[in-house]
């Protein structure tokens, strides 16, 4: 232990501590001119890849364009949804059924219109044509069925219009 102590005191330690010192320092030195000439060349290199602009700035500012397209396509997404959902509720299956009404009268002019939405629910008209006058009957549908007497002409109005295509439906973009 004395040895040690001897050693720590002796001029040889601070000579060595010394030279220690300015090897480090000058490792420091030579590190610090490397990382300086390598961020040039990170630098020019960025250039040249960017035409002469700074490519870093271009990849931030399309990046910056990607989040704003994010944030349009997620209102776009929501828009089409609350879209969907009130379209179900609009008129999207039509029937009609042309027929006559009376003998007297020489051809189909009266008739059963039946609009419904999605849900079978809407509305049966029925136009009923004599040679003295034209009526207008309007009943509700609910599910496909109405609470009020129908004619056979009616059901077949809004039988057809449950059997068709629905071809004012928006299909589902989010999938």
């Amino acid at each position: 232990m004395d040895n040690i102590m001897e050693f720590l005191r002796s001029d040889i330690f601070l000579l060595i501590m010394g030279c220690m010192g300015i090897i480090l320092l000058i490792i420091i030195l030579v590190l610090s001119i490397r990382i300086s000439n390598l961020n040039k060349k990170y630098q020019n290199f960025m250039k040249k890849l960017g035409n002469g602009k700074n490519i870093e700035e271009d990849l931030e500012n399309y990046m910056y364009r990607v989040e704003k397209v994010e944030k349009q396509n997620a209102q776009i997404q929501t828009f089409c949804k609350d879209l969907e959902s009130d379209v179900s509720q609009c008129i999207q299956k039509i029937g009609i059924i042309r027929y006559n009404a009376f003998k007297d009268t020489g051809s189909d002019l009266s008739f059963a219109l039946a609009m419904l939405d999605e849900n079978d629910n809407g509305v049966v008209l029925n136009g009923i044509y004599s040679r003295e006058m034209s009526n207008i009957y309007a009943k509700p549908v609910e599910k496909g069925e109405s609470k009020y007497t129908i004619s056979e002409e009616e059901k077949q109005a809004i039988q057809k219009a449950i059997s068709s295509k629905n071809v004012y439906k928006i299909k589902d973009v989010t999938r």
